[in-house]
């Protein structure tokens, strides 16, 4: 596959075309050594089938070009946030997270854990990586470690176990990379794991590991049902995202999640400011108005929220895609660690997780629905022009608010869809807002 495809790829977490061959892979990493310029590089990889010769590659031309490689092994996407935070390397992991078997892709950080976006030095790998691999002398060497002792310690060093009051969990891997960690992590809790496909396999034999699509929390919600756990939780294929279910089987938006925790967060540090992303609930930032801190939205995707995060020094940051960053974790998203603080705040609070969620969740939304659509920027236009009296802001494609509702209609950079998130104050509105803008995009298509 030609680099041009491979980049055109990158969506706001990543490379994530179809598939990455050896050759572009041993391309891509010697751009990403040259153009960092560090003596040594972090490389960690996914459970798919692709994934031990796309980072072997990977490896072989970071080391042509002089750099030294510290080969992690499968693993998830944060415990590479944890080695970049922790050693200061910049890393890559090869994983394509959430996208099905056949894929496979890449996802970069600097030192420190500091995020690679199309204005963070991606051009500029592609460049580097399309003039090919010369002739800088001695060849790196390749390190093999083993990190997770050590990312697992990393992560309790942000909660309090001391507080966690024999919670159990039903978490389901996936078949992805949590089932590396998670086992680990619950020998230190006194908590009870009720585990399901937490074998990595890159065939993904169970379902695909995306969460945020209702059908793949079919099995996780019939063993909830089945064993009656306090929470449950569901990871993506790489486990840097997490979605969480209550005690009665009723799946959180990650709004209500990013509110439950910043509230929690702000009781620890009065005053703080917390990141959320512009397609999350109202709820969020009056929540954290409420509770005296300094709400920051921002765009969607981990380039932009770590940014923000780094300049104002947010403690949290959450994106309704259950995604959720902490300052403590070096400003990266942590599926896992997401689910240590949810368990701290059940613990402390000593009620069910559906009674907590409730004081979070004045709104109904309607989760995020794709329309197709060949002319994005026409269609935008048109839905613009049907609301003349509405304030309207394009931080990311464009929000429209319209006082008791609102919503944000934003372009794939990936593929020829139109992506809507909506809010109102019941179903009901909700629903007429949807209707209101989908027959203004059919109409133009």
């Amino acid at each position: 596959m030609d680099l041009d495809t491979i980049f055109k790829a990158y969506d706001v977490r990543g490379l994530y075309p179809d598939q990455i061959d050896e050759e572009a892979a041993r391309r891509i990493g010697y751009g990403f050594a040259v153009y960092t310029g560090v003596d040594r590089i972090a490389v960690g990889s996914d459970c798919r089938v692709s994934s031990p010769s796309i980072a072997e590659a990977l490896a072989d031309g970071i080391t042509a070009a002089g750099t030294d490689v510290l080969a992690i092994g499968e693993i998830t996407t944060d415990a590479l946030y944890y080695v970049a935070g922790a050693m200061n390397l910049p890393g890559v992991v090869v994983t394509a997270s959430h996208n099905p078997a056949e894929y496979n892709g890449l996802k970069f950080c600097l030192a420190g854990a500091a995020p690679v976006g199309e204005d963070t030095g991606l051009r500029e790998i592609k460049e580097i990586a399309r003039s090919g691999i010369g002739d800088r002398g001695e060849r790196g060497t390749v390190e093999t470690v083993d990190i997770l002792a050590g990312y697992v310690d990393h992560l309790f060093s942000v909660v309090d176990v001391d507080v966690f009051s024999g919670l159990t969990v039903a978490a389901d891997g996936g078949n992805g990379m949590a089932g590396v960690a998670i086992p680990a992590v619950f020998e230190r809790l006194p908590a009870r794991l009720i585990g399901l496909y937490l074998e990595p396999d890159g065939t993904f034999p169970n379902h695909p590991a995306d969460p945020l699509r209702p059908e793949n929390l079919t099995d996780l919600l019939a063993l909830m049902d089945a064993e009656h756990p306090d929470l449950g939780v569901a990871f993506d294929g790489d486990a840097d995202r997490a979605f969480f279910i209550d005690d009665l089987g009723k799946p959180l938006p990650g709004s209500t999640t990013t509110a439950i925790i910043a509230d929690w967060f702000l009781h620890r540090e009065p005053g703080a400011s917390i990141v959320h992303n512009l397609i999350c609930s109202k709820a969020v930032p009056e929540t954290i108005l409420a509770s005296g801190g300094t709400p920051i939205r921002t765009r969607v995707g981990h380039s932009f929220i770590k940014q923000v995060m780094k300049e104002t020094g947010a403690v949290f940051g959450g994106e309704h895609s259950g995604h959720y960053y902490f300052r403590a974790n070096f400003r990266a998203d942590s599926g896992i660690l997401a689910l240590l603080v949810l368990m701290q705040v059940l613990s402390e609070a000593g009620i069910p997780l559906s009674e907590l969620r409730v004081r979070y969740e004045p709104y109904a939304g309607s989760g995020e629905i794709n329309f197709d659509v060949a002319d994005q920027a026409a269609a935008t236009e048109a839905v613009a022009a049907a609301f003349p009296d509405a304030r309207i802001d394009h931080l990311d494609g464009m929000t429209v608010d319209l006082g008791d509702r609102w919503f944000n209609l934003r372009p794939s950079n990936t593929e020829p869809k139109l992506r809507l998130n909506a809010e109102a104050p019941d179903d009901t509105a909700v629903d007429e807002l949807v209707a209101a803008v989908a027959s203004i995009i059919e109409e133009g298509t």
